[in-house]
């Protein structure tokens, strides 16, 4: 499914963090979109996280037939992906080895690892997902989809949720816990 050879951690993460962006609506493969250079997908990645993260990340391309591709090789561990031209809002992401091991979870409809804290960016923003149902794909009138803009995610770390928003319909431009009291729920933080 690799263009190139990965360690196994890393190939690990890539389908779970394909899944994810899918999974918030985000999906290359189910959406035509039009094809980006490597050039582009740098430097729309690299627009989820902090250049200082960014620039030492492995950059990753999710192709419309679901193929996974590294454009560029990192070196810190975090996995960056970028925007899907086809979904309503920007959405690159990027996340550490241990938020790939959580989407992994996510995908494999299993528990999360416990004990392990993982870190997302999503600085340019993120498409619009359920608040209440992590497998959602689109609204209805039962799962609470909200839009998102600017925000990191620290998921994995249930202690430190304690006190903040778990509604069904949070306010976004606050902290709040998103899929509250699911395996999944994980803490979203905007930034602007």
């Amino acid at each position: 499914m690799l263009n190139r050879r990965v360690p196994l951690s890393l190939a690990v993460a890539l389908p779970a963090l394909a899944l994810a962006l899918a999974l918030a609506g985000a999906s290359r493969a189910a959406h035509p979109m039009a094809k980006m250079t490597d050039a582009q997908i740098i430097a729309s990645a690299m627009q989820a996280a902090p250049a200082a993260i960014a620039k030492d990340a492995t950059i990753v391309d999710l192709s419309a037939n679901g193929a996974m591709r590294v454009v560029r090789k990192g070196s810190n561990g975090f996995t960056c992906m970028a925007d899907n031209p086809a979904t309503p809002g920007p959405d690159p992401m990027c996340g550490d080895a241990n938020s790939m091991e959580w989407l992994n979870a996510l995908v494999a409809h299993k528990p999360p690892a416990a004990g392990k804290v993982g870190f997302m960016y999503m600085l340019a923003g993120g498409s619009d997902a359920s608040n209440t149902d992590p497998y959602a794909t689109h609204p209805t009138a039962k799962n609470h989809w909200i839009k998102t803009g600017p925000h990191v995610m620290v998921a994995g770390a249930t202690a430190m949720m304690k006190g903040y928003p778990t509604g069904a319909d949070p306010d976004t431009s606050k902290p709040y816990v998103m899929w509250a009291g699911t395996p999944y729920e994980h803490l979203m933080i905007p930034v602007k």
